[in-house]
């Protein structure tokens, strides 16, 4: 995985754990309305409207975007450190009990740990995931119509051959299940609820297809980008089975998506019909 290039003061902040001096940094007394980045990965951490000022001289965030950040308490046991979970990178520390807000909640962060992107272009670049939930048309039609979706194609992904048809998957020789790639604004949402939408929305403890769809084609997984959608994944899965779901969702690295054919893109949309082996359902808090 590339990393953004640091300065040595970012250097000193992110990856050896040193600290800026008080109301030295940047985004200690700021207010526009956006999103903020990890400086060293990229990673959506926080959002404009849970920053407040608490005065203590350093960024302040009551809430962090879901699953963002990562808290290691300290060798000392006195406070607990906050990491973006994706990169590791160190941010600050957070504390809990201060009463500055409603939350009751403070991320202390160092401005040098950070990256501001406005409303106006913070997500210029898309992000995607790829989910396979048995006939893609219902996995399809469920992520289209959820906010922050700007896309979802049905198409076929984790086969050994190439330029695959649906005559041919059907044939369950080729590997490839149905999968929907999801183009979606980090901005809106974040991967965890994608992966959330995912297990809501198709039986996940069934092994042999989905529903009425039986074959390899239409069994459940998930393919990781990167490392952070892989350990989201497992930790939503570890989350499941600590509900006493039998999970069996396979995770997958992801490959080359083939787009499906015309006439299975936006099934649903063109037919006028509902979704026959996929409806929501609430399962997480």
């Amino acid at each position: 995985m590339s990393y953004n290039e640091l300065s040595p003061e970012e250097s000193s902040v992110i990856e050896k754990k040193g600290t800026e001096r008080p109301f030295s940094g940047k985004y200690n007394d700021f207010y526009e309305e956006g999103i903020f980045k990890c400086k060293k990965c990229d990673a959506p951490l926080y959002k404009s409207e849970d920053k407040f000022s608490s005065g203590c001289g350093w960024p302040s965030f009551d809430d962090e975007i879901e699953g963002s950040i990562k808290r290691v308490p300290d060798a000392d046991g006195r406070r607990v450190e906050i990491v973006c979970a994706n990169c590791g990178g160190h941010l600050g520390h957070v504390f809990e009990g201060e009463g500055f807000t409603p939350k009751n909640i403070r991320h202390c962060v160092n401005s040098l740990s950070l990256q501001f992107k406005s409303n106006e272009n913070c997500c210029e670049r898309h992000a995607f995931a790829y989910f396979a939930g048995g006939c893609f048309w219902g996995v399809e039609h469920h992520f289209e119509n959820l906010k922050g979706v700007q896309s979802a194609v049905s198409g076929y992904m984790g086969g050994h051959t190439l330029n695959p048809d649906y005559n041919s998957i059907c044939t369950g020789t080729t590997g490839h299940l149905e999968v929907v790639r999801v183009e979606y604004d980090e901005c809106q949402i974040s991967f965890k609820e994608l992966v959330k939408q995912f297990f809501e929305i198709h039986d996940f403890t069934q092994t042999n297809g989905q529903g009425p769809d039986i074959g390899s084609q239409y069994l459940s997984g998930i393919f990781y980008l990167n490392e952070m959608q892989k350990r989201v994944s497992l930790e939503l899965i570890d989350e499941l089975e600590d509900m006493d779901y039998t999970v069996a969702t396979s995770l997958y690295e992801a490959s080359t998506f083939y787009e499906a054919e015309d006439y299975h893109q936006d099934y649903y949309k063109k037919t006028g019909k509902t979704p026959y082996c996929h409806s929501y359902r609430k399962i997480f808090k």
